[in-house]
């Protein structure tokens, strides 16, 4: 492949050439190896049009809804095309909610003292109860076990009883609009088993019944599980605070003991760090010929981790996303990479043989063909196996060091992280005023969030990313950045606040006026929650506005994987405009494709615009913005 197809960051693109050198396979050739004809981003075309079922053993079918060629069941193109959808978002919500369970298992355990953590933040435990209608008073310990007990019970809420959280954390407007379409949640566990239920073969063929099912499941996801883990994880972890954070494959240097934690999930990222932090462990890395010991955030883990806790000599700084995972593997200096419950790759394996790393999976998710050794992630245990983990990558220092040849010289910058409602409402003096008095001067036209993962469709990696966010930026839209799609901007330099450079004259500006950085880094892919919550405060800001018309857009540049598809169906449940690319695989369905692109708006109040070209793309964005400022006369 060409640089360009590579990636847009150049520490990629040279890690790249070490592993063509090396005779790897790596995502970049097989994905070339995946087009047909030639051409990388050609595919199957009825699987590209989403028209292709093999749920049964009359199959694989394909349909035709120009000719009503029909599955062998009699399913139409759109029904065939929403059905694996549904099923696509049933295992994004299912993941979400997985990594929600491990944390309420852990604030539980720490309740107990059992953990090696604690509850840092205390008025925000006691805030979110309140909330909640959870008796607030007496001991934090207290306080957070109820607070346990609540939400349990309400994922475990039967079919047609309403969620609680849902009523007590979503705008007024927005609950009287979901119960009167029908598709108001009840607790997220009976919602997944409905809807992979009416995925079965012969059970919902309609394509419409089956949308408003999938919206209903991303209305649980997003207030069930999203805001109650990211709050959640504030309380124990910290509330995320602006900082500066050191990324980049940079940050890697082979004279260290050098230990990341991947995935999703950060609970023994920050056992290891608190552990690392000891001067015993740093003699120990030494005693082993290493400079000493360092914790390298790394994806999504990295993401939670990095918005919360500080950089220093041990907790050093920030790799990149997922898909420049060969890249860190294969730079020469990891000594274990930890697994947890996403966003490790199958081929991990010949990474971890080649350059000499151990590879532990920490999560019962994750399994690696070959790999026996595993640490099941278990809170109560959580000081013992982070000690394991530790250990392992010191034994592990010398044998690397001494049989594989580093990549170095690598880039590294800082960049600022670490943007919360709570910070961002600190940084306005403790009300959203600043910004709403911007917005209605047209200082700033309006907000983005940008919730993406990242590709190799059509472009490289993070390059059609960083594209639309600096042409959002330039029309003075404040950009909220989430997910692995956060990652790419960081490492492109885009969330300091240098990057006013890239900005509008009014976004400029406030940037100046305010020190904050043009794109805010709001989190991971699991802040789409915190997010919808942050929009409803900005709502109430100003009088109730509904949420489909404030002058904000979502949008996902690169979005790949099954947890965003569940983000893009809950951003169109609340009503907002919603960009996503590469084009989803439902084109062959025309129906659905007009009920997404069109009706929508009708029903929610929220649009799909899918649009492959970076300045169209943000063009329609703007208009989006300027009819809704001209709605509410701004």
């Amino acid at each position: 492949m060409e640089d360009e197809r590579i990636s847009y960051h150049d520490s990629v693109r040279i890690v790249y050439r070490r592993i063509k050198e090396d005779g790897m396979t790596n995502i970049w050739d097989r994905y070339e190896a995946q087009g047909m004809g030639g051409n990388p981003d050609k595919r199957c075309p009825f699987c590209q049009a989403g028209v292709r079922c093999d749920l049964c053993s009359n199959g694989p079918c394909r349909a035709d809804a120009a000719k009503d060629k029909r599955g062998v069941c009699g399913i139409t193109a759109d029904g065939m095309a929403m059905r694996m959808m549904l099923l696509r978002n049933v295992m994004g919500a299912s993941t979400y909610h997985y990594h929600t369970v491990q944390t309420i298992k852990t604030l539980r355990a720490t309740a107990k003292r059992e953990t090696p953590f604690e509850i840092r933040e205390e008025v925000k435990l006691r805030t979110f109860a309140e909330r909640l209608g959870i008796d607030a008073g007496g001991d934090v310990s207290d306080v957070a076990l109820r607070l346990c007990d609540f939400v349990e019970a309400d994922f475990d809420r039967e079919y047609g009883k309403p969620s609680r959280i849902v009523e007590l954390l979503a705008p007024e407007e927005r609950q009287q609009l979901w119960k009167k379409i029908g598709i108001f949640p009840g607790g997220i566990h009976s919602e997944i088993m409905r809807a992979t239920s009416s995925s079965l073969t012969n059970v919902d063929g309609n394509y419409v019944s089956l949308a408003l099912k999938a919206m209903k499941l991303g209305i649980a996801m997003a207030y069930q599980s999203q805001i109650v883990n990211e709050y959640c994880q504030d309380m124990m972890y910290g509330i995320p605070r602006p900082h500066n954070m050191r990324v980049d494959l940079g940050v890697l240097n082979p004279d260290y003991v050098n230990i990341l934690p991947n995935g999703h999930e950060p609970f023994l990222g920050f056992a290891m760090v608190q552990l690392a932090r000891e001067q015993e462990w740093q003699d120990r890395a030494k005693n082993a010929g290493a400079n000493g010991l360092r914790i390298i955030a790394n994806i999504e883990t990295g993401q939670e981790m990095i918005q919360r806790w500080e950089m220093d000599d041990v907790f050093y700084g920030f790799t990149g996303n997922w898909i420049m995972q060969e890249a860190i593997l294969a730079s020469g200096c990891v000594d274990v990479f930890v697994s947890d419950m996403n966003c490790s790759m199958p081929i991990d394996p010949l990474y971890a043989e080649k350059y000499r790393f151990r590879l532990i999976p920490v999560s019962d998710l994750i399994s690696f063909e070959g790999i026996n050794e595993r640490i099941d992630y278990i809170p109560e245990k959580a000081l013992g196996q982070a000690s394991r983990i530790l250990q392992m990558g010191i034994d592990n220092f010398r044998e690397r060091r001494e049989s594989v040849k580093p990549v170095t010289g690598l880039p590294v910058r800082e960049t600022t992280v670490g943007f919360s409602t709570e910070s961002i409402l600190d940084a306005l003096g403790g009300k959203f005023d600043p910004l709403l008095d911007a917005v209605r001067k047209g200082t700033l036209r309006g907000i983005a969030g940008m919730v993406s993962c990242t590709t190799l469709r059509d472009t490289g990696q993070d390059s059609h990313t960083i594209d639309v966010v600096k042409e959002l930026i330039k029309n003075d839209v404040l950009v909220l950045s989430m997910g692995c799609g956060n990652a790419a901007v960081q490492v492109a330099g885009l969330c300091s606040p240098e990057a006013r450079i890239h900005a509008g004259p009014g976004l400029k500006s406030i940037c100046e006026k305010l020190g904050i950085p043009p794109v805010m880094s709001y989190g991971t892919c699991t802040d789409t929650g915190r997010l919808a919550d942050l929009l409803a405060a900005v709502s109430e800001s100003l009088g109730g506005v509904p949420l489909p018309d404030l002058p904000v857009v979502a949008t996902a540049p690169e979005y790949m994987e099954q947890k965003a598809t569940i983000d893009a169906v809950f951003a169109l449940a609340l009503g907002l405009y919603t960009h996503v690319n590469p084009i989803p695989t439902v084109t062959g369905a025309p129906d659905l494709v007009k009920l997404l692109t069109e009706d929508c708006r009708s029903i929610t109040g929220g649009l799909l615009n899918v649009e492959t070209d970076t300045l169209k793309a943000v063009d329609s964005m703007m208009e989006h913005i300027e009819n809704n400022r001209r709605k509410l006369g701004i």
